[in-house]
């Protein structure tokens, strides 16, 4: 993805949150933020208020998780909640990410995508009174909180991971 698609992949994210009245601060830094630690540090807030929004492949659809950044997603919980065998859910490869959302691994929004996709949204994510999520690319994020998350993606809050 280059450049210019990555700026268009971010566009597209804030006309997608102003359009659904997310009045959220939407943040550009002048260095990529490609983990929820260097999105903390940058932020000044917890690890666990960043919002990772990570794709799998379940049986070749994708399936988007909003997970806390202080935890890694237990692909056996999500399995279970999702009725399939562990083995169903892997993590998506990152031509499978850009495919299913029109961004790149590093930066995905949680909204913004050619289509919508299956989403699991952490309960952990409650824990903060504001969230940051990915913006479209590696240098923007966004304010919100825990049940906008679950508003704007139309997911299913639940434990991802320990």
């Amino acid at each position: 993805m280059d450049a210019a698609q990555r700026v268009d992949a971010a566009q597209r994210v804030a006309e997608q949150l102003r359009e659904r009245g997310v009045g959220g601060e939407i943040r550009a830094f002048p260095v990529p933020m490609p983990t929820a630690v260097a999105a903390a540090d940058q932020l000044g807030c917890a690890v666990g208020a960043i919002a990772n929004s990570l794709v799998f492949a379940v049986d070749g659809d994708p399936l988007m998780v909003v997970a806390s950044g202080a935890h890694r997603v237990d692909t056996g919980l999500v399995a279970a909640l999702l009725g399939v065998g562990k083995r169903k859910v892997r993590r998506a490869s990152p031509e499978f990410v850009a495919e299913a959302t029109g961004q790149q691994v590093g930066g995905v929004a949680p909204v913004g995508h050619p289509q919508p996709l299956r989403t699991l949204v952490d309960v952990q994510l409650k824990e903060h009174e504001v969230v940051w999520a990915g913006g479209g690319d590696k240098y923007t994020m966004f304010a919100t909180d825990f049940d906008e998350l679950l508003r704007l993606t139309n997911g299913l809050a639940a434990q991802v991971g320990d």
